[in-house]
């Protein structure tokens, strides 16, 4: 089942809100009179669940992410990019999770960043530290990410889409970048656009400014499905079904290889594919894949176990 959008009361008997006063605390978003980091502060489960800027839920082994500014279209602060960054890190250090899913509650998944913020000076480097934290967290991780964009899906919120494994648009969705008509580069997806779309193209968007609509970023690769508005959760629980029926391992090794080709020499990958090949031999999902298929049936990954190895 998804999660509705969190301006709707969600049910709480099937799924678990992560307060990560265990952890790292989350960061108010008021910065220091200084200018220096932001102040820590432990908040409620209660806080984590309505008022946090980002909320948190596990629901049978899939993390979902929903930034929770949609007053101000889920804009960017430092307070919302330290507890997406937070939230990034437990989803990675969690066995029981497979899968990230990112979106935005309300009518937008993200406006980029908060111009209010930014005209008042509070926008500064502990901003940008939480915000790389948590692109590079979602990028690193050996689970797979998704981005859901609906709305306003620009500046900020497209850098944080590319940051993800696999992008899921909506056909009304806007999309484009927008940060060197505010005099700022676009951090988060200089390091990551050309890889997707090429460099001719991204200089385009990256320095024109242009919006692109959901059918050419499909036709370019900036997202891989666009669906109807009206259609998008049923579209989003069957990509997510059929995401999570590849191995978890084996994933998590195709990404990280995946990676590395871009700044490696395959061949100097080889013996690395060749270690990572083994260690998927060598999991309980190819028992459950080799069962799967004797007994002619789609092989199950979840929830994940330890099984002995069969010849």
């Amino acid at each position: 089942m998804l999660p509705p959008m969190l301006h709707r009361p969600a049910p709480r008997a099937q799924s678990r809100a992560h307060t990560p006063a265990s952890r790292t605390p989350l960061l108010d978003h008021r910065l220091a009179s200084d200018g220096g980091a932001p102040a820590p502060r432990r908040p409620t489960a209660r806080k984590a669940m309505t008022d946090a800027p980002v909320g948190y839920e596990v629901r049978d082994g899939v993390a979902w992410i929903t930034l929770n500014r949609p007053r101000v279209l889920n804009a960017l602060d430092t307070g919302l990019a330290a507890t997406l960054a937070d939230h990034a890190e437990v989803a990675a250090a969690d066995p029981d999770v497979t899968l990230v899913v990112v979106r935005g509650a309300g009518r937008a998944f993200c406006s980029g960043m908060d111009r209010t913020a930014l005209a008042a000076g509070a926008i500064a480097e502990p901003f940008y530290r939480h915000w790389i934290r948590g692109l590079n967290r979602l990028e690193d991780m050996p689970k797979v990410s998704l981005a859901v964009l609906h709305g306003h899906s620009i500046g900020g919120g497209l850098q944080l889409a590319l940051a993800c494994d696999l992008r899921l648009a909506t056909d009304d969705a806007v999309l484009g970048l927008g940060a060197t008509r505010h005099g700022l580069i676009p951090d988060g997806a200089v390091l990551r656009l050309a890889r997707v779309m090429g460099v001719g193209r991204a200089k385009e968007l990256a320095i024109l400014n242009d919006e692109i609509s959901p059918a050419e970023a499909r036709a370019t690769g900036l997202v891989n499905w666009v669906c109807p508005a009206a259609e998008l959760d049923r579209t989003l629980e069957r990509l997510v079904a059929k995401i999570r029926g590849a191995s978890p391992t084996a994933a998590a090794h195709t990404k990280r290889l995946l990676h590395e080709s871009f700044h490696r020499d395959p061949r100097a990958m080889i013996e690395e594919m060749l270690r990572s090949q083994s260690a998927c031999m060598a999991s309980w999902e190819l028992d459950e894949a080799n069962r799967a298929w004797r007994d002619k049936r789609e092989a199950v990954f979840y929830p994940p176990r330890r099984a002995e190895r069969t010849s």
